[in-house]
């Protein structure tokens, strides 16, 4: 029985990385929607017909916008993308831990130290996964308040566009 708790004891630090992995690949996929949602942008700014000089002036603000944001989301798909090996390693140590600890125990090896140091790793890996995660989240929410802020300058700058019309109509 001692055998068999040591086996399902890293078991739950293999669920806890399960489910990271998964909300780190929905972060992921979220972040792709992103940049192609951007890119599209770019697209529409590019085709568009070049017009008066507040719209021009309007359309770069917009591009280098764009430009910030693509080259944070980019940061965010390596942090991304690291986080998940990290996780993906630590899915992998754990489940080696939980097969040593029975081979040790069913051969009864003298290797006892090897699942330890095999845990230790994984526990490490999954402690460096959640950082890298909270590097990105972190990343994230400096992108979107980046984007309230340009959407915010956009109704007010609109706001006074429309009054300014309503004026000149006067």
């Amino acid at each position: 029985s001692e055998v068999l708790g040591a086996m399902i004891t890293p078991a739950v630090l293999i669920s806890a990385s399960g489910v990271l992995v998964l909300s780190t690949s929905n972060r992921v996929a979220r972040t792709v929607d992103r940049v192609r949602v951007l890119a599209a942008e770019v697209e529409r700014l590019q085709m568009s017909a070049e017009s008066a000089s507040a719209l021009i002036h309007t359309k770069e603000f917009k591009r280098k916008h764009i430009g910030d944001q693509l080259v944070q989301l980019s940061d965010r798909a390596l942090l991304l993308r690291s986080a998940l090996t990290a996780l993906y390693t630590a899915i992998g140590l754990l489940v080696a831990t939980s097969i040593l600890v029975g081979v040790v125990a069913l051969l009864q090896w003298a290797y006892t130290w090897l699942p330890i140091v095999s845990g230790f790793a994984g526990s490490c890996a999954l402690l460096y996964g959640s950082l890298l995660l909270v590097r990105e989240a972190r990343l994230a929410v400096r992108s979107t308040l980046q984007e309230v802020s340009v959407a915010r300058e956009a109704v007010i700058n609109a706001g006074e566009q429309r009054i300014e019309a309503e004026t000149a109509l006067d």
